[in-house]
C-alpha cells in the first residue's frame, strides 16, 4: 500500500470514528469506513469511491462559503469559535475555509497518483470454482 494511500485512510478513519463518537452524520461515517475497507482490500470501485468522494468534498468545499452566506446572520469580522476537547481558541472564517480547501486538494492529489492507481488490483476474483 502507498504510503500517502495509507495516511488518507488513517486519516478517513480517525475523521469518521469521532463523527460515530460525536454522534454527528453516523451513516456518513460509516459509508466512509467502508469505503477504507474497500480501499484496504485493494477494490477497483474502491479507487472509484475515493476518487469521486474527494472531487465531491472539493467542489462542496469551495462552495461552502456560498452555501454559509446568510445576510441576515452575517457579521464581518466575527471569527469561529473553535474548540477541541478543553483547548478552545477563535479562527476567523478564511482560515477555516482555506484549511478544509488545502486538505480537499491534498486528498485530490493522494487519489489520482498513479501509484495509488496501481495498488488496486482489478484481478481481485471471488470464483470459488475456478
Amino acid at each position: 500500500m502507498p504510503k500517502r494511500l495509507a495516511i488518507l485512510c488513517a486519516f478517513f478513519t480517525i475523521a469518521s470514528i469521532s463523527g460515530i463518537v460525536a454522534k454527528q452524520g453516523v451513516l456518513f461515517c460509516m459509508l466512509t469506513l467502508l469505503m477504507v475497507v474497500a480501499i484496504l482490500g485493494r477494490q477497483k470501485t474502491a479507487m472509484y469511491m475515493l476518487q469521486a468522494y474527494t472531487v465531491i468534498q472539493l467542489g462542496l468545499l469551495c462552495i461552502l462559503p456560498v452555501i454559509l452566506y446568510d445576510p441576515d446572520n452575517l457579521v464581518v469580522g466575527n471569527p469561529s469559535m473553535f474548540r477541541l476537547g478543553k483547548f478552545e481558541s477563535n479562527v476567523p472564517d478564511e482560515i477555516v475555509f482555506a484549511l478544509l480547501i488545502i486538505l480537499a486538494l491534498l486528498q485530490v492529489w493522494i487519489a489520482f497518483t498513479p501509484k495509488v492507481k496501481t495498488y488496486f488490483n482489478d484481478k481481485v476474483n471471488f470464483n470459488i470454482i475456478s
